[in-house]
């Protein structure tokens, strides 16, 4: 229990230091894995499924080889490559936006280190400090948010592709 009071004392200073964007950093970093995991958890344990049920349907039709059983074949294959694509642009945007959100956290913290030097003058560095803090430390948990979600999603984007294509080859079309 006293390490969980630390481990929340550490995140609120963090927080108090960096602004309140990093409430916004973090949203979007949770909603982020959340899809992505919802995504892992498709590919590894839903499209195997719905593949095989393809792949079935697929080698119980008789005719495979017409103009017709071509258009099917390619039906299937575009919903099923569809229901792979699902929210990978809702990711890749969150993932872009990570960063834009720390740059907003930027703007907030010079507003604010300009402020103290308008009503201080320069000779508070203290206080100037802080807003430093507050200008830095949003853009890193932003860039830090980003590389997370730059190769998680790259790696499910490529599954992704490699899942589909082995699809596509366990369909033969004579």
């Amino acid at each position: 229990m006293l390490v969980l009071m630390e481990i929340w004392e550490s995140i609120r200073d963090f927080v108090g230091t960096g602004g309140q964007v990093l409430y916004v950093v973090a949203i979007a970093l949770f909603l982020m894995w959340v899809l992505m995991i919802e995504r892992y958890w498709f590919l590894l344990a839903e499209f195997p499924r719905i593949s095989k049920g393809i792949v079935a349907k697929w080698d119980a039709r008789q005719d495979t080889t017409s103009w017709y059983a071509h258009r099917i074949r390619e039906a299937w294959i575009s919903e099923a490559s569809e229901k792979l694509d699902q929210r990978m642009l809702l990711i890749k945007t969150l993932v872009a936006v990570c960063p834009l959100i720390g740059l907003l956290g930027t703007v907030t913290g010079m507003i604010a280190v300009f402020e103290t030097m308008a009503s201080q003058g320069t000779g508070n560095a203290r206080l100037m400090a802080s807003g430093i803090s507050m200008a830095t430390i949003p853009t890193m948990a932003g860039m830090v948010a980003a590389l997370s979600g730059v190769f998680f999603s790259s790696r499910l984007e490529a599954r992704a592709k490699m899942v589909k294509a082995k699809l596509v080859d366990s369909m033969p079309h004579h």
